[in-house]
């Protein structure tokens, strides 16, 4: 099962993920008359700064998740185009010219399906550059996590639970890129740790939601405290980001 989103607490805290995404936008080269799919656009902060760089194109900002598609509407204020749907089953009316994606892609279990569906977004030639969750991210807070749900208190709400996240190394993904139709695919993990200025909200929201979802909400604080308890003082994130570049096979 997906997980739920907090959009409003997503859109006060995520500013550490605006600045991941901004770095991967910097790799996008735009000539600014492109039409581009932001693939899991959240809240649309990184979308406006998306649309900013395409004066003459367009976006369409795609999400699953139906409380991150109305903050999205409410922020771009019909700037953009934004949509609900899963990434896996996507079809567009017409093809895109490039595909952007940050901090997504490790929320979807099935990358192979994601793969295929974002090269039928793509004309041929055009560019996927992507960043998501890598091979080693966040190792030790879910250490501390996976601490937590071992003590009895918890157990029993985490029984059979397995994270809904996926986070792939870079050769596994480059071979799946070719598989599904891009050439040129580039791969890499990049440590990016963050130190969160509101660390109970930040971890509840972003990294922990998840776990938060197995709990009625008068637990949930509980848990991330007790989380934040096992982590290094100062609270820091250990990310590791897979960065993506690839082309559509033409």
């Amino acid at each position: 099962m997906t997980r739920s989103w907090d959009a409003a607490s997503y859109d006060r805290v995520g500013g550490p993920m605006t600045a991941m995404a901004v770095a991967v936008l910097d790799r996008l080269d735009l000539a600014g008359d492109e039409v581009v799919l932001d693939a899991g656009c959240g809240t649309g902060r990184a979308t406006a700064l998306l649309a900013d760089r395409l004066p003459r194109g367009r976006v369409v900002a795609v999400d699953a998740d139906p409380d991150m598609v109305e903050q999205a509407r409410a922020n771009l204020a019909g700037r953009v185009e934004v949509v609900r749907a899963d990434l896996t089953e996507l079809v567009l009316p017409e093809p895109v010219d490039a595909v952007f994606s940050t901090a997504t892609f490790h929320w979807i279990l099935d990358h192979d399906a994601l793969f295929a569906r974002l090269r039928a977004a793509l004309g041929d030639g055009g560019r996927l550059v992507a960043q998501c969750g890598g091979e080693g991210n966040i190792v030790t807070l879910l250490d501390a996590a996976g601490q937590v749900i071992a003590r009895d208190e918890w157990a029993a709400s985490f029984a059979g639970w397995e994270r809904p996240m996926l986070y792939a190394g870079p050769e596994t993904t480059a071979h799946r890129l070719r598989s599904a139709g891009f050439d040129d695919a580039r791969c890499w993990l990049e440590p990016w740790p963050v130190e969160p200025e509101d660390p109970i909200e930040y971890l509840g929201t972003i990294p922990l939601g998840a776990h938060l979802d197995r709990l009625p909400p008068e637990r949930r604080d509980p848990f991330v405290r007790a989380v934040a308890e096992r982590l290094p003082d100062p609270i820091t994130i250990d990310y590791v980001r897979l960065n993506i570049d690839a082309v559509a096979h033409g």
